[in-house]
Order: C-alpha cells, then sequence, then structure tokens
C-alpha cells in the first residue's frame, strides 16, 4: 500500500496566492473589456445618457477584489492557521491589484485590445495553476491531475 502523502504548506499558501491573484487580475481585466466596449458603443450611438462605464468599473473592481479574496482564502483551506489563511486572502487582493494596475495600462497601450484579452486569458491561466498547485499540496490522494 503506497503511504498518503505529505501536506506541503508551502505549496498550499503559495498556490493559493497565485490562484487568488491571477483570477482577480482576470476578474478586472475582463471588466475593462467590457467597459472598453461600452465606450465604443456609447461614442458610436451619441447618446451621453448610456454612458455607465464608472459603475461597470466598480462592481468590476469590488468584484475582482472578491474573487482574490475568495480565491486566496478556500484554496488556502489546507493551512491549519487562520492568521496564515487571511494573510495569503489580504495578499491575494493586494496582489490582484497590482497586476491589474501595472499590467493592463502597458498591454492596453501596446497591444489595446488585444493586450487586454491576452492578458485576462494569461491571468486566468496563472490563477487556475496556483489552484491546482494549492490543491496537489494538500496532500489529497489524486488532487490537483484531473483537467
Amino acid at each position: 500500500m503506497t503511504e498518503p502523502a505529505q501536506k506541503d504548506p508551502l505549496a498550499i499558501g503559495l498556490g493559493a496566492l497565485t490562484a487568488g491573484v491571477g483570477l482577480g487580475a482576470a476578474c478586472i481585466t475582463v471588466v475593462l473589456l467590457l467597459v472598453r466596449l461600452l465606450q465604443r458603443t456609447a461614442q458610436a450611438t451619441g447618446d451621453p445618457a448610456t454612458d455607465v462605464t464608472g459603475d461597470l468599473l466598480i462592481a468590476g473592481l469590488i468584484a475582482g477584489i472578491a474573487i482574490a479574496a475568495l480565491f486566496g482564502w478556500r484554496r488556502s483551506d489546507g493551512i491549519e492557521n487562520l492568521w496564515q489563511r487571511g494573510v495569503v486572502g489580504v495578499l491575494s487582493v493586494f496582489g490582484a491589484l497590482m497586476v491589474a494596475f501595472f499590467l493592463t495600462i502597458p498591454a492596453r497601450q501596446l497591444f489595446g485590445t488585444v493586450g487586454l484579452v491576452l492578458l485576462a486569458v494569461a491571468m486566468a491561466l496563472i490563477g487556475v495553476a496556483g489552484s491546482r498547485w494549492a490543491i496537489r499540496g494538500s496532500g489529497e490522494r489524486g488532487a490537483g491531475t484531473a483537467i
């Protein structure tokens, strides 16, 4: 018989942090894409009353923060210390905001809408990879091996 796998707290913590940062930043980037689409639509129609981009930006920022905190907290459930889990959740939010702020501007300026799409896809893939890393580090049998 095989022995059960050991928990790896470092893999759990870093994986949860990566999952929160990646998925939170992906959410914020997708919202920026929607805002860009709505701005183009408002310019095409010429009706300034249809401009709701400010509300959408705030809602998207709140959603990105919530997703980063949720995934940072949820994926770090293999760590028994609640303080450490909270730190992972807070750092996930901070990291998602920093990545979204410092990478979306260059992506949009250099590559336009395509750059934002590529950044959103890359952040989502990084988030999924981090999530799988955290699950695999939890030591559960067969964890992190399914697609």
